[in-house]
C-alpha cells in the first residue's frame, strides 16, 4: 500500500488492521560517470514499495536528500546537515504515529544516514512513542555480494551498478562502465582514510577522482536481479517480524532496582 495513492478513509481502514509503516531514504548525491544522482533514493524506494506490495504494509514517499556533504565537490551533490536530517524524520515519524503507526523500518540505502537514521531510532523508542529501526539493504545480505564481485566498492561499485541495471536500466551510462573503473579506486580499504589511528579525510574526493570506488564492469542486470530479489526477502522477513513483536517487548527495559535494597 502506496501512501500517496490511498484516499483517508483509505488509510483509516489500514490503520485500524495494522501499524506498521515502511519509509524509504537514500539521497541525491554523485554517484561517478555512470550512474545517475538519485541512485541511492531509487533502490531504496524500489525496495521498499516492493516489500510493501509482497506484504500489505504501509509505504511513504520516498526521502529523497539525506546527509551528503562528502560528496559537495561533485556537480548535483545535494544534502542537508545531520540535525536537519535527523528532526526531520523525527517528524514526519511522529506524524505517522499520530494516525496509528508504531513501528518503522527505514528502508536506506545511503550510508551517510545510518548514524542519524540509528539517533532517531533512539528517540522515539526512548519515550516509547514508536518503534523505529534503521535497515541498510546491502547489509542484509553481505555473503551473497561478496560471491557476485570481486570488488563490489562501497559508492557507485558494481553492485550499485547492477541494483540500477535491473530497477532503471535506461539510466545507467553502460558505455562509461570502463571510465568509472580506471577513473576511479577499484581497491578500498578504509585504512587508507587513517594516519596512526585518526581518521584524516572527509571526502569522497580525497579517495577517489571521478567519485566512486569498485569494478564496476562486473556489474549486469541479471545479478541485480538477484540483488534485489534476497534483499526484498530480507526486508520482508524484518516486517513479518516486527508486526508479530508485541509492543511492549519492543520498548526500553526498565532501568534496574535504582535503590538497591531500598524497599522502594
Amino acid at each position: 500500500m502506496y501512501l500517496p495513492h490511498q484516499t483517508w478513509p483509505d488509510l483509516s481502514a489500514y490503520v485500524a488492521e495494522e501499524s506498521v509503516a515502511v519509509v524509504p531514504l537514500g539521497s541525491t548525491e554523485q554517484h561517478g560517470p555512470h550512474l545517475p544522482e538519485g541512485t541511492d533514493y531509487l533502490i531504496a524506494t524500489a525496495l521498499a514499495r516492493e516489500a510493501a506490495e509482497r506484504t500489505g504494509y504501509l509505504c511513504t514517499p520516498p526521502v529523497t536528500i539525506g546527509v551528503s556533504p562528502h560528496h559537495r565537490q561533485f556537480h548535483g551533490t545535494m544534502w542537508v546537515d545531520p540535525p536537519v536530517f535527523r528532526d526531520y524524520v523525527e517528524n514526519f515519524s511522529r506524524n505517522l504515529t499520530y494516525h496509528g503507526i508504531d513501528r518503522i523500518v527505514y528502508v536506506n540505502a545511503h550510508g551517510g544516514n545510518i548514524v542519524h537514521l540509528r539517533e532517531v531510532g533512539r528517540r522515539l523508542c526512548d519515550d516509547e512513542t514508536a518503534f523505529a529501526c534503521e535497515w541498510m539493504w546491502d547489509e542484509s545480505i553481505p555473503e551473497l555480494i561478496a560471491e557476485s564481485f570481486e570488488t563490489p566498492g562501497p559508492h557507485g561499485g558494481p553492485k550499485e551498478t547492477s541494483m540500477i541495471m535491473h530497477i532503471a536500466r535506461e539510466l545507467v551510462r553502460e558505455d562509461r562502465l570502463e571510465d568509472a573503473r580506471d577513473g576511479g579506486l577499484t581497491e578500498f580499504h578504509a585504512d587508507v582514510m587513517t594516519v596512526h589511528g585518526a581518521r584524516v579525510r572527509y571526502d569522497a574526493i580525497e579517495n577517489t577522482d571521478n567519485g566512486v570506488l569498485g569494478d564496476q564492469t562486473d556489474a549486469t542486470p541479471e545479478i541485480g536481479e538477484r540483488l534485489f530479489e534476497a534483499a526484498t526477502d530480507q526486508l520482508v522477513a524484518l516486517l513479518e517480524w516486527l508486526d508479530d513483536q508485541p509492543f511492549e517487548a519492543l520498548m526500553p527495559t526498565p532501568h534496574v532496582d535504582p535503590q538497591p535494597g531500598s524497599g522502594r
